[in-house]
């Protein structure tokens, strides 16, 4: 059976064809294309960020049978625990650059693992960003993932940002995250596109990067479109009003579960990673255009009001039902 050391070298050390990589424009700068001076097999690992630049750090654990089936395709785990990670970069306007991961195993079984670090690999290298070091031990499954940007000063976007009259956007689809999650735990195993949408999110770093000259505020939707508002609003002093019908409801969700269900997915649902943002009405345009030839376009939901605001276009108040561990 292998030990620590062998699952760290055979498996969790990032494969050199995922090094230098990238989808989204940027060029690779620093020591190897990568910026990592002192890899995994160290102490630490030594970065060396671009000058000018703010670091953008976040970390998230992932525990089975909280956050994800214990029984899903490891190939989805690891993927799946990179990518929400690396949604809270693409939330701040961040060049996703490095990761860490400290992988917690109950026992070593080895062609899952392998299969486990595929899924984190092949989404690091659509991202381009290095694995650059971690920890494995024994214990309840979960996985850790550290992750690591940078962002120009000038272009970060923060929660606290929004002004009264900003428009509210989303990037994204909503809704597909609990309808999969819903889906998987009726048994579904085909992976169908609400399923993948739940099992394999994507983070929409280049999205998040082409709006942070425009965004006044953002997050990502992670525990429920308005739990997550609510903290935005909260963080910027302003309230809200959202026009329902605007909702950009993942394509498959209003067919499977009926117009009433997919609402009250995508409001309080989560599991989306769509990028929540404010923008002036006079930057929409702007931000539009600079989203061309992207994944996702960028739909108007509503508007920021007046604090203690928190209601639909009708009137109608609304009321923050997202996920909460405690």
């Amino acid at each position: 059976m292998a030990g620590e050391f062998d699952l760290i070298k055979r498996y969790l050390a990032a494969p050199s064809s995922c090094r230098a990589r990238r989808q989204d424009g940027y060029a690779d700068i620093g020591s190897a294309s990568t910026g990592v001076v002192l890899g995994p097999g160290d102490d630490a690992t030594l970065l060396s960020p671009t000058p000018g630049h703010q670091l953008a750090i976040s970390v998230d654990t992932s525990v089975a049978d909280v956050h994800f089936p214990s029984d899903a395709p490891p190939h989805a785990i690891g993927h799946r625990a990179l990518a929400v990670s690396l949604s809270d970069l693409a939330a701040m306007g961040a060049r996703a650059r490095w990761y860490l991961l400290a992988l917690t195993l109950p026992d070593v079984d080895e062609p899952w693992v392998k299969t486990l670090a595929q899924g984190m690999h092949e989404l690091a290298a659509h991202c381009g960003v290095t694995l650059v070091g971690g920890d494995t031990t024994r214990g309840q499954l979960s996985l850790s993932v550290a992750v690591h940007g940078e962002v120009e000063p000038a272009r970060v976007i923060r929660r606290d940002g929004a002004r009264e009259g900003d428009c509210i956007a989303i990037v994204g689809t909503l809704g597909g995250g609990a309808g999969g999650l819903r889906a998987w735990q009726q048994g579904e195993r085909t992976l169908t596109p609400l399923l993948s949408a739940y099992l394999y999110p994507h983070p929409l770093l280049a999205e998040g990067y082409a709006l942070a000259g425009y965004a006044t505020a953002g997050m990502d939707v992670s525990d429920g479109l308005l739990a997550d508002l609510m903290h935005l609003c909260r963080a910027s002093g302003v309230g809200a009003v959202l026009d329902l019908a605007a909702l950009p409801l993942h394509p498959s969700l209003v067919e499977t579960y009926g117009l009433e269900q997919a609402q009250s997915m995508a409001l309080h649902g989560g599991d989306d990673y769509a990028l929540l943002l404010t923008l002036p009405e006079c930057d929409i345009p702007l931000a539009q255009q600079a989203l061309q030839g992207a994944a996702h376009t960028l739909r108007v939901i509503g508007r920021t009001a007046a604090p203690g605001t928190f209601e639909t276009v009708q009137g109608q108040p609304l009321h923050a039902q997202g996920w909460q561990h405690f």
